[in-house]
């Protein structure tokens, strides 16, 4: 009788997933955003999803070349100094536009006092390294 009483196991079923993982993306309104600010007038949606393309794309490439850069110098972390050599043989740094002139001209203000050190009252220098 106590047999009857007590509960049967039930072997779990192994769930493989069939999807792959799935990778990050700058989201589609970001880059909606973006390319409507700086082309200021109408898109198609076929013409978006080309942009969209690309912009996955460049930003996988932008990576991988970070990453060959951090492991060429031995280091497991990306640097400031790796992105800035990246900007320089893509041609977007060079002696006449440093790359602190690229960040007065295309970012806010808070990202401003983020990447550029400045000195305040006190003799300190923000951001500290």
């Amino acid at each position: 009788p106590l047999r009857l009483l007590q509960s049967k196991t039930v072997p779990k079923r192994l769930r493989t997933s069939q999807r792959k993982p799935h990778e990050p993306q700058v989201p589609r309104s970001l880059i909606k955003e973006i390319f409507r600010h700086f082309v200021k007038m109408p898109v198609t949606r076929d013409a978006f999803k080309i942009v969209e393309k690309c912009s996955e794309r460049y930003f996988k490439q932008l990576s991988d070349d970070l990453e060959a850069y951090t492991h060429h110098a031995g280091r497991k972390t990306v640097e400031a100094a790796d992105l800035e050599v990246l900007m320089r043989r893509q041609g977007l740094v060079t002696d006449k536009m440093p790359l602190n002139v690229l960040i007065e001209r295309y970012l806010p203000l808070e990202y401003r006092k983020l990447l550029i050190p400045i000195a305040v009252s006190g003799n300190k220098v923000i951001p500290c390294k």
